[in-house]
């Protein structure tokens, strides 16, 4: 039996939507194939474990469960539990890992900081590594990676919190530089889209910058693309990746906002898109091309703006993309042939497929005689 540690929580602002990506992730592991143990991370960043720790987390009642630690020491693999005794914390192994399952979103998660945990402790994981987790999280790198590529994105300009706060006036005189209104603002290392706003004025480009920057000391500011269509593809694979059909987001808001996505239930999914044979393929060739430029692994979901003039820009990769039943990345799969529970078991093994790759490598250099 595998055993697997699925993560979530984390020191994010998208802590809530992780604990629902978790809870659908959890509703099909199949419990004959694997022994399944729940971590989960506070907005502090402690990890917790007990029976039924995400229930613990959904309800904000922690009493009854008990620190952990991975150690990053490769020779003392496991998890460990941490203990007080006489005066001191002990460390205790819990259990053998054998996949780590992050359905963390956002920072500290999805941005690589964990993936490099998982790599110093040589460990089996789900989803891309430290390089394509940290460039898929970075709006502002990623652009630039893209532009690098020849794959089209929407002008930007990347504003630092120092400068948005002794600066301002300099700022919105950059921004304003990219085009008129409406003007987007975004966090540049968080998802979800907390804390986005679509600015229409000097004074809402102002308020949409501070707000944030409470989120992230970088700050994307990008044109607004008229009367835009969002398309998206899930990508599924390691050196060999997949996309799947189209699929539209029709916004119940003015944008695919947090609220929109999560609390308000009147966006439309559309499987698949209406797309022209052209466009279909266009997009789905760029996903892989995004997905290989940033080195990504396991699963990824692209987004694309789509012109009223038939333009295609690439918007994001999002490397842990939403993962509830209802999110796009799972049901675009299931359109395409391969359910739920399926694409759960398929992603534990690419994570174990890729570390035996891993382990190929060799990490003593022998000068040859």
């Amino acid at each position: 039996m595998v055993t697997v540690a699925l993560l979530f929580g984390g020191r994010s602002g998208e802590h809530e939507v992780s604990l629902m990506s978790a809870r659908s992730v959890l509703s099909v592991l199949d419990r004959a194939r694997f022994n399944v143990i729940e971590i989960g991370i506070t907005h502090e960043g402690a990890w917790l474990t007990g029976e039924n720790a995400l229930r613990a987390f959904e309800q904000g009642n922690l009493s009854s469960l008990h620190p952990v630690t991975l150690h990053p020491d490769p020779t003392r693999p496991g998890l460990y539990v941490i203990r007080n005794g006489e005066g001191r914390e002990v460390l205790e192994k819990l259990a053998d890992i054998d996949v780590y399952f992050p359905a963390l979103h956002g920072s500290h998660g999805e941005d690589g900081t964990l993936q490099g945990l998982f790599e110093m402790a040589d460990v089996a994981y789900v989803g891309a590594g430290v390089v394509g987790s940290s460039v898929g999280m970075d709006k502002g790198v990623f652009k630039e990676v893209m532009r690098a590529q020849g794959i089209p994105v929407v002008e930007s300009i990347i504003a630092l919190r120092s400068e948005i706060e002794n600066d301002m006036e300099g700022v919105i005189r950059r921004a304003e530089a990219i085009s008129n209104y409406p003007l987007f603002v975004k966090p540049a290392n968080l998802g979800s889209s907390v804390g986005v706003t679509k600015c229409r004025t000097r004074s809402d480009l102002a308020e949409g910058l501070m707000d944030a920057a409470q989120y992230d000391r970088r700050i994307l500011v990008e044109r607004g693309v008229p009367q835009v269509r969002e398309i998206e593809i899930s990508v599924l694979g390691n050196d060999d990746p997949q996309a799947s059909i189209a699929g539209e987001i029709i916004p119940g808001a003015d944008f695919y906002s947090y609220d929109a996505k999560y609390i308000l239930d009147n966006s439309q999914l559309i499987i698949p898109a209406a797309l022209t044979e052209s466009q279909a393929a266009q997009v789905r060739e760029y996903a892989i091309r995004a997905f290989r430029a940033v080195d990504a692994c396991g699963m990824a979901r692209v987004d694309f703006f789509l012109s009223q003039t038939g333009e295609v820009f690439l918007n994001e990769i999002n490397t842990i993309p939403g993962f509830t039943k209802i999110s796009m990345y799972p049901k675009l799969w299931q359109a395409s042939g391969l359910t739920y529970s399926e694409l759960v078991n398929r992603l534990i093994e690419l994570a174990l497929e890729r570390k035996a790759d891993r382990d190929r490598t060799v990490r003593v250099y022998r000068r040859a005689s």
